[in-house]
Formats: structure tokens, C-alpha cells, sequence
């Protein structure tokens, strides 16, 4: 596919999806859904780390209301069922580890996006919002989904209900993200944690993700044995080999991902 309103570089086995519509604070149109959601599953075949982030000064504004899909009577329920959802599941379920390095503005459906990583870095500045019931409408893309869990019920109710501003500091003391860095050292410091995990023991990294994100549909003794399968199959992998090899020699161990 030839991207038009996203780029993509990956380097080192870190993939960098930035969203391309500065001039429009990388509101989604139905083209850049459908180049997010290629480039994801392209990356994922060859990166071992992927980061979404925004270009100019906003991450994302959510659905662009000017696009030529929002005009007129526009099907909300189709374009959540066949645009947006195969997006966010792309995001959700992509077998390595994702970042957001939000580095501005997120609202709505950008809101959401960011929230669909397994982490979200946020520049001071940024904010998060749940504007919807402004138009008349409740949060989507997942809005419903990812805010009980990640804020609580107290907290994720208030936001979509009053529809205010979340700083990044606030999001980062609720839970919401992972965590709130200054404005100038926000590049440096995404670009660190990501390539971090690029290099780190992809295998490892998704077992993390499956276990974690099973634990709310589990007893305690479903999550046990849900662990010991997971965890037996890290164990005859090549890292874990590495790894202790490593611990003994008192040297960083060096992860091929396998």
C-alpha cells in the first residue's frame, strides 16, 4: 500500500507509525483508518516493537467531520463495525509490544488509539478527551472498553459524562497511561523505552500481554494454569536460554526475539 496519511520507518526492528495530517491534527479519515490499520499488520511481521505517534503538534483529534465519509447521513454503526474495529483490533492484538508516544492532543477516536497500545507515553502538554456527548453522542472505538479498565468506573464515567479535558499528568496519577514526561525530554525519552523493547525478548513480551490481558475473564486458578503454559513456553525459547547464560556471565543478555 502506498501511505498517504501515515508514515512508517522501521529501523532496528523498531516500527515508528506516525500519523501524517499535520494541517488537520491527524483527524482520521476512512483512508488513514485503512493505512493504519495495513501498516500494523505489516510491521508486525518483521518489528519487534511498534510506536504510534502524531506529526506536528497533535497525536490525534479523532474522526475528521469534514471527511467526505462524514457528510450527509452518515452510517455510524457500519463505520465502527467495518473501519474502526478492524484498527483498533489490529492495534490491540499485534503480537509485539506497542507504545503511544501521544504528543499532543488526543480526543475521541485519538483518545481510544492511544489507549489500544500496550503503553502510552505522553508529553506534559497532551491531554485526553471524551468530547462525544458534546455532539450528542456517547465514546466509541473502544472509549467504553479501555477507560473502566485502565481508570476506573468513577473516573471513566465522569470523563465521558462532563466530557472534560484529562491532562497527561492527571492521566498518568489515574492509571490511564503509563506515564506523563516533559515537553523536552518527551522524544528522547519514547525513542529509549522503544527501542528498548525492540531489543528485548519479543516472545516473553507477548506471553506478558496474553496473561495480563486474560485476568479479567479468569479465577485465580485459570490464571494459574493459564501462566504455567505460558510461562513453559517462554522456557524453550532461545532468550531464555540467553538470558541466564547472561545472568551468569554478569553481561546484558542479547535477545533475538526467538
Amino acid at each position: 500500500m502506498e501511505y498517504q496519511t501515515i508514515t512508517l520507518d522501521i529501523t532496528d526492528g523498531l516500527a515508528v507509525l506516525t500519523l501524517n495530517r499535520p494541517d488537520k491534527m491527524n483527524s482520521l479519515t476512512s483512508q488513514m483508518r485503512a493505512e493504519i490499520t495495513y501498516a500494523m499488520r505489516e510491521a508486525a511481521k518483521t518489528a519487534r516493537a511498534i510506536v504510534l505517534t502524531g506529526a506536528g503538534g497533535a497525536f490525534c483529534t479523532g474522526q475528521d467531520l469534514g471527511d467526505a465519509g462524514s457528510s450527509g447521513k452518515i452510517d455510524l454503526e457500519r463505520t465502527l463495525r467495518d473501519e474502526y474495529s478492524p484498527m483498533l483490533e489490529a492495534i490491540y492484538d499485534c503480537p509485539v509490544p506497542t507504545i503511544a508516544a501521544v504528543n499532543g492532543p488526543a480526543a475521541g477516536a485519538g483518545a481510544s488509539l492511544a489507549l489500544a497500545t500496550d503503553v502510552v507515553i505522553a508529553t506534559e502538554s497532551a491531554y485526553f478527551l471524551q468530547a462525544f456527548a458534546r455532539i450528542g453522542l456517547m465514546p466509541d472505538a473502544g472509549g467504553t472498553w479501555f477507560m473502566p479498565r485502565q481508570m476506573g468506573m468513577a473516573k471513566a464515567m465522569g470523563a465521558a459524562l462532563f466530557a472534560d479535558k484529562i491532562s497527561a499528568r492527571q492521566a498518568d496519577d489515574w492509571g490511564m497511561i503509563w506515564e506523563a514526561v516533559s515537553d523536552d525530554a518527551f522524544d528522547t525519552h519514547w525513542r529509549k523505552r522503544a527501542a528498548s523493547l525492540a531489543m528485548g525478548p519479543t516472545a516473553a513480551y507477548g506471553a506478558i500481554k496474553k496473561a495480563i490481558r486474560g485476568t479479567y475473564e479468569n479465577t485465580l486458578p485459570d490464571q494459574l494454569n493459564r501462566e504455567a503454559h505460558l510461562q513453559g513456553e517462554c522456557g524453550r525459547t532461545r532468550d531464555f536460554q540467553e538470558g541466564v547464560v547472561a545472568f551468569m556471565q554478569k553481561r546484558p543478555a542479547e535477545f533475538e526475539g526467538r
